[in-house]
């Protein structure tokens, strides 16, 4: 009988769902059963990616950002006692899913509450550091200290301090809890094709900032001389496509579509998330990045890029159409050669 491993990422944006997709592919080829378990758009997303896979909700963090960058950390302080709620409702969920489903493993992408001291659970992350300007102390004590309740932590990234995507957020010196570096994760692949759009728009991420990108981008998009493809992020239940002018709208793309018209676009003007960044280190991009506003995370990631000369990026208010001139200074971002042991990462499910 195959053991069930229950794979959960956070519904926070797409990225922790998109890069679930080559775990829970290398689950299957290596014998396992995956059980997929999560909310909102993450959980529609990987519904459709695997259509034959059991899937459950769990409740919901329901997390929302600011609208503007600089009320970023209070309302996410603002929103702990709900999350802290909501992590207390998944920790019950998980207890009744492990007996219900016979679950024999627990993978958890960021998703606080799914462990247990039965069977082996594994925390992804790539923030072993936890920016959050001026407690990143606190907020980084916080997440290492859940961390080491878990059996091992992965970390998408390579252990090289040198050439790595994650930079400090994902390399300490010393850390007590059994970590890995599985490599950069991708659900994509590379592939020589002809160029057919000048620009890519990816967008994802909590409200209302995700629609407020979309609104702007849109707008100023408009006034673009070339092919622009833009893709929402909007996990909805039809695929819609619309056509304004120079620009084709689609409300998401699942994995094929979205591998074959990044591989046949020119340039990807996204957000700085760290699933984004390896999917398109992986597909060797140029990249503009737009951080959103007030996520540490992202604006270290787009900061760290632009200064080692591999993908421009600006404040979201700044953007105009003169920022994209700077492309040609860029060198763009490369895949690292980096196979991942599938088979020696789930040894601890194999018992």
């Amino acid at each position: 009988m195959k053991k069930r491993i229950l794979v959960t990422p956070l519904n926070w944006g797409l990225g922790h769902a998109t890069r679930c997709i080559p775990i829970i592919n290398a689950l299957i080829a290596e014998g396992f059963q995956p059980i997929i378990a999560s909310d909102g758009v993450a959980l529609a997303l990987l519904q459709k990616e695997f259509p034959e896979l059991e899937t459950i909700e769990l409740p919901s963090y329901k997390v929302t950002y600011a609208k503007k960058g600089k009320y970023f950390k209070l309302k996410i302080l603002k929103n702990s006692p709900k999350l802290l709620k909501a992590i207390k409702a998944e920790k019950k969920a998980i207890k009744n899913i492990i007996e219900d489903y016979k679950i024999d493993g627990l993978i958890s992408d960021n998703r606080l509450g799914v462990r247990s001291k039965k069977i082996p659970s594994i925390f992804i992350t790539h923030q072993l550091n936890v920016l959050s300007g001026n407690t990143t102390w606190i907020s980084t004590k916080i997440h290492q200290k859940i961390i080491k309740k878990f059996d091992v932590c992965w970390i998408p990234d390579t252990d090289d301090s040198e050439i790595n995507l994650s930079g400090k957020l994902g390399h300490v010196k010393s850390f007590e809890v059994d970590t890995k570096y599985i490599g950069p994760l991708s659900r994509f692949t590379k592939c020589e094709t002809t160029i057919k759009n000048d620009v890519m728009v990816l967008i994802s991420g909590p409200e209302p900032q995700r629609t407020l990108l979309e609104e702007k981008l849109l707008d100023t998009l408009k006034g673009y001389n070339g092919k622009v493809v833009f893709v929402k992020g909007k996990m909805e239940n039809k695929q819609t496509i619309e056509t304004l002018n120079n620009i084709t709208v689609y409300n998401f793309m699942t994995s094929k579509l979205l591998e074959q018209t990044i591989n046949e676009s020119k340039l990807i003007i996204s957000r700085s998330g760290y699933t984004t960044v390896m999917d398109l280190a992986k597909l060797n991009k140029k990249a503009f990045f737009i951080p959103t506003p007030g996520q540490f995370e992202q604006v270290y990631l787009a900061n760290r890029l632009t200064e080692l000369g591999l993908v421009p990026s600006c404040d979201q208010d700044d953007f105009t159409l003169k920022q994209l001139e700077q492309i040609n200074d860029f060198k763009g971002l490369n895949a690292f050669d980096f196979n991942v042991d599938f088979k020696e990462l789930f040894q601890p499910f194999r018992g």
